[in-house]
């Protein structure tokens, strides 16, 4: 299953922002201030935890118009939605008040469904209670403590990480 390419999302935003009409007659660098909007509009959520399969370029130079992404189908709207409210006011248009809302709305939404709970170890103060008993071990009344496992990459080497961040 193909995605849709980076060109049919702006489009359907140039679309949405009242521009469709006027499809032919947008120029070739339009095109390319859109698409860097949307590939930074993008760069921006993978970062906050929504990962929806959209190939990012290395550098704007290097992005496609009619690269096919990988989004599901349930995100098409919102990325839609918002990248009309991002170039908006490129071209002079106001975004209607029900292209805000939808935009806010599907942008909520791709963050429930991005959310995962983060990995963690409890404090080596934290009760085990009646039902953490380890077979055949004691270690008193508290959890196990936490434990500094090593990252072990290619080549039997362990990350360091810097404790500053």
């Amino acid at each position: 299953m193909m995605g849709w390419t980076k060109r049919q999302f702006i489009e359907a935003a140039f679309d949405e922002i009242g521009l469709a009409s006027y499809t032919f007659d947008m120029q070739p660098e339009q095109y390319q201030s859109a698409l860097r909007r949307l590939d930074a509009m993008m760069a921006d959520w993978y970062e906050r935890g929504i990962l929806l399969g959209y190939p990012l370029p290395g550098s704007p130079q290097y992005a496609s118009l009619d690269e096919q992404t990988l989004v599901p189908d349930r995100a098409n709207e919102g990325i839609i939605l918002n990248l009309a409210v991002k170039i908006a006011p490129s071209y002079g248009k106001q975004v209607i008040p029900a292209t805000m809302t939808g935009a806010r709305e599907a942008l909520n939404t791709l963050f429930i469904r991005a959310a995962r709970p983060g990995m963690m170890q409890y404090p080596a103060q934290t009760p085990a209670g009646a039902g953490n008993k380890q077979w055949g071990q004691f270690w008193g009344p508290f959890l196990k403590p936490p434990q500094d496992d090593d990252v072990i990459v290619e080549g039997g080497n362990a990350i360091e990480f810097d404790a500053e961040y």
